[in-house]
């Protein structure tokens, strides 16, 4: 081998050498923490899944993570309230407009992780599920405060504020389920779903009670 041969070998680096993993900033590496616990909490639950289980999800050392949370329930609440954050910024809470739906639907595509855990895993889990019943309690009087003056009856303007929220969630998260099909018409098929329960509300307001029968 010449001395020119010599001496490119020399400076080439080894075909061995690991490239350097790129530094995050805090805020970075905050995100990209927040967001593996939120694909590990959502597979297997808050029990079931340790800091361990994080932190390999995130590709960092236990160390590291201890580092931006102080613990599994510490972390776990911070997912949350990213998911929350997400979902308000996306849908414009608390008001309620035309557009919400398929806002709802592009948070839910974005993180599918993010809104199952938001809506029905942490719904399950006795200490956070306080943080949701106050989500489920603003998305009712979101509902309740468009819904009042359409449906005449108290009791079924409640009944519908209470089911409207929910009949949205779910058909997101079964259309997540069903692959999402259609995504041009998915929030319309859903406002179809919606109108069918504010339908119901209003025409159960509209009935008159039946009289009882005449005694012969």
């Amino acid at each position: 081998m010449s001395g020119p041969q010599l001496a490119a070998v020399a400076a080439a680096p080894e075909a061995h050498e690991k490239p350097r993993r790129r530094l995050l900033r805090r805020p970075e590496r905050r995100e990209q923490i927040l967001a593996a616990a939120t694909r590990a909490f959502a597979q297997a639950g808050f029990a079931a899944t340790s800091l361990d289980d994080v932190a390999v999800e995130a590709g960092i050392s236990r160390d590291n993570l201890y580092r931006h949370f102080e613990s599994k329930a510490d972390l776990y609440r911070a997912v949350l309230r990213r998911a929350e954050d997400r979902l308000s910024a996306a849908t414009g809470s608390p008001e309620f407009t035309e557009s919400s739906l398929d806002a709802l639907l592009a948070v839910a595509a974005a993180e599918p992780a993010g809104f199952r855990l938001l809506f029905h895993h942490a719904a399950r889990e006795p200490e956070f599920r306080r943080e949701i019943d106050e989500l489920r309690a603003c998305m009712f009087d979101i509902a309740h405060s468009h819904l009042a003056e359409a449906i005449p009856n108290p009791a079924w303007a409640h009944w519908a504020s209470a089911l409207v929220p929910t009949v949205a969630i779910e058909g997101v998260i079964a259309w997540l389920d069903a692959g999402q099909p259609d995504r041009d018409t998915a929030a319309l098929r859903i406002g179809l779903a919606l109108g069918g329960v504010i339908e119901a509300a209003r025409s159960a307001a509209a009935e008159r009670p039946a009289l009882p029968p005449e005694c012969p």
